[in-house]
């Protein structure tokens, strides 16, 4: 459906002025930045019933509670403030008054950039609603990376960003789709990065959770969604952070089916090389979206993703992580993951992957720029490649880093590369997985 695109001001009004909306706000670290927005446009008394802003550590445990993991800017922290928020609206906001209502608790805690410019700015922002009074309560939460140099452009986008939420709540909570668009509505692009989304309510009976996220990467909100082993959107650093990460890559449109007997043995072998401990290994599965755009069009088909969400469910069912990414070179992923800061990174590949790399016909002029462009995105980063074996059935030959062809000028960074372990033959294969490659 086509849908009228409002700047900030004209949303916050909209929103001010619709005397069924009426709600909470609760934000710490950046400042009353949503709220401010619906202040300054006036009319605010029709939908702030209360702003709060609980910065010191002790206020707010005494409002929602310690926090076990200590970090405040958490996605634990925002579930408890809206929790906390929304019941009590409900517990305070009783009578003939607010019998019309339709209430909502909107909340973030988010750290912006430090004096010293040496922390990563991200925050989780989030709310609970009802689309009509005394409804079932629903929730939309994200979390948000700010890309910004400047700690008031940061804050600016964090208002920007909340208003859209609140908006898209009440007026787009029937189409996820155009609720995960109007997310971006008055950004620059490269300000804000939303690596994660989740809804759950009344409103949102039958949405896929991993579609939604599949919707943001589409959207260029992220490069890629993270899942747990039920499937559940996660944040990278949450579940990798100094952790031994070993990946399969596969496309979604590939023919034939993961081979996980080579997987397991590629596995064996970044534990022995890397001395793993057992309990510190993140075993993942990554599904490409590459080749879902069609050729003709920058927009993909529903019918595709909606199949790469299955292939993604599916993936899960292993009991590994699995991640959907528009990565299609190997350094580029390996970049993505060292913002969890791991301790070691294995990525099983097949070997064409590696062949494609290491022949100048491939590329332009600036060969030798590019490959050491990639060649350092990689392998600075404490990550080993382990390369599938391809049969070529023609002649019946099994290619490998030992034959396989590289051009000249990339063969000496080729051969230093395999005699200094970061790229290796999976090893103990049998003949039938090499045939089902």
């Amino acid at each position: 459906m086509e849908r009228e695109i409002l700047d900030t001001k004209r949303k916050a009004l909209k929103i001010n002025l619709n005397d069924r909306i009426y709600g909470t706000f609760a934000e710490i670290g950046a400042g009353q930045e949503v709220a401010r927005n619906f202040f300054t446009v006036g009319a605010a008394a029709g939908t702030v019933a209360k702003t709060m802003s609980a910065y010191d550590m002790t206020f707010s445990d005494a409002i929602y509670g310690a926090e076990a993991s200590g970090r405040y800017v958490s996605q634990n922290r925002l579930i408890q403030m809206l929790n906390h928020e929304f019941s009590l609206l409900k517990e305070r906001l009783v009578g003939e008054k607010y019998e019309n209502k339709t209430f909502f608790a909107f909340a973030d805690t988010v750290t912006t950039l430090n004096f010293k410019r040496t922390n990563e700015p991200h925050g989780w922002v989030g709310i609970q609603f009802q689309t009509e009074p005394n409804g079932g309560v629903n929730e939309i939460f994200f979390h948000v990376r700010l890309l910004d140099t400047d700690v008031n452009m940061q804050q600016r986008v964090l208002g920007i960003i909340g208003v859209n939420l609140v908006y898209a709540a009440f007026y787009y909570h029937h189409d996820p789709k155009l609720m995960i668009e109007s997310l971006a509505d008055n950004l620059t692009i490269g300000s804000v990065e939303i690596d994660l989304i989740s809804v759950k309510g009344p409103a949102f009976e039958g949405v896929d959770n991993i579609l939604l996220n599949l919707y943001l990467i589409m959207k260029d909100f992220s490069a890629a969604a993270i899942f747990d082993e039920t499937g559940v959107a996660k944040q990278a650093k949450d579940l990798l952070y100094k952790k031994d990460i070993m990946i399969l890559r596969t496309k979604y449109g590939q023919k034939s089916n993961p081979n996980f007997n080579l997987f397991n043995k590629a596995t064996e072998q970044f534990i022995r090389t890397n001395q793993v401990a057992p309990d510190n290994l993140r075993v993942m599965i990554e599904v490409l979206l590459t080749d879902v755009l069609p050729e003709d069009s920058n927009v993909p088909n529903d019918s595709d993703l909606v199949s790469v969400a299955k292939r993604a469910a599916e993936m899960c069912k292993t009991g590994n992580l699995v991640m959907v990414s528009n990565f299609a070179r190997n350094n580029r992923l390996a970049k993505y993951l060292d913002r969890s800061r791991p301790r070691s990174v294995g990525i099983s590949t097949n070997i064409n992957n590696l062949k494609f790399v290491f022949n100048s016909h491939n590329f332009g002029e600036n060969y030798t720029s590019q490959l050491l462009a990639y060649v350092s995105d990689m392998f600075s980063k404490n990550v080993k490649l382990f390369a599938y074996p391809f049969l070529v059935k023609k002649n019946n030959t099994v290619i490998t880093t030992a034959n396989m062809p590289v051009t000249d000028d990339a063969k000496p960074l080729f051969e230093f590369l395999l005699k200094n372990g970061y790229i290796t033959d999976i090893k103990d294969y049998s003949e039938e997985d090499v045939k089902t490659v």
